[in-house]
């Protein structure tokens, strides 16, 4: 039936989102929410130490980055927070200048990310190749992993066998049921067992004090100054860059695991607002944070805005509310449930003998070099960045020897004819001007580039050259078979590049 057949109220129930008509799914959001709040709490805290900022500044950071992002966000679900990325960026600009600078870069930042959404950087994402995005999700699960190394090194004994009962608890509880996410489950046995039994062990409480009061918004407490505006400039710069790599990343990824589109551009600037927003109201910034998002996504099952905007109100309800309960939740319990979420996330395909035969060597190199390089620097921007520029270059090379030069006999003895084949660009054209003879050749020699296309101007100045060459011999050179784009470039820049044959 055409949507215009439809009555008001049959138009208006199709609008509705999916967890106001399916019970199941407003179950699954909410749960998911739940689980997501409860793990970036200590996270943020976390986060919030490396930035070297109190512990509430990256609570509330978490909390207007998720509740903001999930209205104004171009991926649904997708979970967005104070982040180790961003820390790292910002913390020598607070080191340094303090707490009103950092602020004041957060809400710059957020500025930039406006912009650079608005210019169309997230169409840079296409230009990702599959093997970088590999290494990009390997790498992460060994970063998450080893986030979670120092909370089991130098802990009372107890905290071994309380991670291994809370993976136990994700791994079987969900053949029993799926109405309950397995992660919740296990924090709340976890955190049972330990306070009935008196378990010492560390807990959430021991990371820092819970804020007790929900932040007011305010400007930053800076001097409003071209001097101030410099100092913050290249962090804000560094901040929504990074931020906006990371976010469309994973924007990417769970598009893939959902097997859903989502709009980069609205993401883009989406990031920005939130930055915005938190800025103002005194946070620390952030991005999309993957391994959280894996959480709602791929173990909790969540698909809708209402687990991000749910993840961030239930972290400042836990927060202020449920303070003294949240403490005393054991770190054992969220160690297993991010554990849980590395083993999901990892692509355990690609490592496999069997994948890793029949890959080409330069596909496992791209994705080897990307996982070194995030391990290394702890910074996942950076080895997609050294992973798409090693993908380029292979490309390059590979490409390269594609571009081929053959002699055919002319229609005359007084004509050659050399048939040239391939991808015509800066690399390729290089090996071009010495695949001629011309010395010997005829007197009319004639280029034949109808399997071959044009790309840039080291082409076009590879064929001047051969042409100049020629010349200098008395032989005559006929250039034919340009497709048009070809033609174009080369009527364009021929005889221009090096200031005519």
């Amino acid at each position: 039936m055409p949507t215009s057949a439809l009555s008001p109220a049959a138009r208006l129930r199709g609008l509705k989102p999916d967890w106001l008509s399916d019970p199941k799914v407003w179950r699954t959001e909410i749960l998911g929410g739940l689980v997501v709040a409860l793990a970036l709490i200590p996270e943020a805290i976390s986060f919030s130490i490396i930035a070297g900022v109190d512990p509430a500044i990256g609570l509330f950071a978490s909390f207007t980055m998720a509740v903001t992002i999930s209205v104004v966000g171009g991926r649904r679900a997708m979970i967005s927070a104070a982040t180790g990325a961003v820390a790292l960026v910002i913390a020598p600009l607070n080191r340094e200048h303090g707490l009103g600078h950092l602020v004041a870069a957060v809400i710059l930042a957020g500025v930039f990310q406006i912009v650079l959404g608005a210019l169309g950087v997230a169409r840079l994402m296409r230009f990702v190749p599959r093997s970088v995005m590999v290494g990009f999700v390997n790498s992460l699960a060994i970063l998450v992993f080893m986030a979670q190394v120092p909370e089991m090194h130098d802990v009372p004994w107890a905290v071994y066998p309380l991670i291994a009962g809370g993976l136990a608890l994700m791994v079987f509880f969900p053949r029993v049921t799926e109405v309950v996410p397995a992660p919740l489950v296990s924090i709340a046995v976890l955190t049972a067992v330990t306070v009935a039994a008196g378990i010492a062990v560390p807990t959430v409480g021991d990371k820092g004090e819970l804020p007790s009061a929900l932040p007011v918004p305010g400007l930053p407490d800076v001097p409003f100054t071209m001097d101030t505006l410099t100092t913050i400039a290249p962090y804000a710069l560094a901040m929504a860059l990074v931020g906006l790599m990371e976010s469309l990343m994973t924007a990417k990824l769970v598009d893939e695991i959902t097997d859903t589109h989502s709009s980069k551009t609205r993401e883009s600037i989406g990031q920005g607002i939130a930055n915005i927003v938190t800025g103002f109201f005194g946070g620390m910034g952030g991005c999309a944070m993957i391994g959280q998002t894996m959480i709602n996504v791929k173990v909790s099952g969540a698909r809708t805005r209402l687990s991000t905007f749910l993840a961030g109100s239930f972290l400042m309800v836990l927060c202020i509310v449920f303070g003294p309960v949240v403490s005393d939740i054991p770190m054992a319990a969220l160690v297993a449930v991010m554990v849980m979420v590395c083993f999901a996330t990892f692509d355990w395909h690609s490592i496999a003998p069997k994948t890793l035969r029949r890959m080409p060597a330069g596909e496992i190199t791209v994705m080897v070099v990307t996982v070194v390089c995030v391990v290394a620097t702890h910074n996942l921007a950076v080895g997609v960045v050294v992973g798409t520029l090693t993908a380029t270059v292979i490309f390059a090379r590979r490409v390269a020897h594609l571009a081929n030069v053959t002699a055919v006999p002319g229609p005359d003895a007084r004509t050659l004819v050399y048939s040239v084949t391939g991808e015509l660009f800066f690399a390729s054209s290089n090996d071009l001007v010495g695949q001629f003879d011309y010395t010997t050749d005829a007197d009319k020699v004639v280029i034949d580039l109808t399997a071959a296309h044009i790309w840039d101007a080291s082409s076009v100045a590879a064929l001047d050259a051969v042409e100049t060459k020629y010349a200098r011999r008395g032989k005559a050179v006929e250039i034919i078979g340009l497709n048009t784009p070809s033609a174009e470039i080369h009527g364009k820049l021929s005889g221009e590049l090096t200031g005519g044959h």
